[in-house]
């Protein structure tokens, strides 16, 4: 059976809302990795999943 290591990595994210109190939530280590949610938690996980998105493209 073989082990599989799974790569921890941080990256920084800036987390604002808008007047509507949705939060937007970006990467600025990849140029146009933007996301939200209408709750923090809804945010954090969606801009995981850009990040995601955006290093396999790097």
């Amino acid at each position: 059976m073989e082990d599989t290591v799974k790569s921890i990595r941080h990256f920084p994210i800036i987390v604002e809302t808008d007047e509507d109190g949705v939060f937007i939530v970006s990467c600025p280590i990849f140029k146009g990795c933007h996301s939200y949610g209408d709750s923090i938690d809804k945010a954090l996980e969606n801009i995981k999943e850009a990040i995601l998105l955006c290093a396999q493209k790097d």
